[in-house]
């Protein structure tokens, strides 16, 4: 399998509205929700996220802003469990 890096910009105004996983910079945590805007800087900002560290469900936080330079990746969350991503 190769990786084709995607220009994040056309790649998250598409998908407003839908759900998506974000990774952060630090440590093993995720977020998953749905992505209500963004902003000119890519600041990302979800609605009914939930939060995993490690893997493991600790929450549900509602309405999340996320920092552009937090971010390590994010993906469409169409699909995808999170305990398949294999963080553990």
């Amino acid at each position: 399998m190769s990786f084709q890096p995607v220009n994040p910009r056309p790649f998250l105004q598409a998908r407003v509205g839908t759900e998506l996983i974000i990774r952060l910079k630090w440590g093993q945590t995720e977020y998953r929700g749905k992505l209500e805007s963004i902003d000119s800087y890519m600041n990302v900002l979800l609605r009914e996220t939930e939060e995993f560290i490690d893997g493991k469900n600790t929450g549900s936080l509602g309405l999340v802003l996320i920092r552009c330079n937090n971010i390590l990746w994010m993906a469409s969350a169409d699909g995808v469990d999170m305990t398949d991503l294999g963080l553990k």
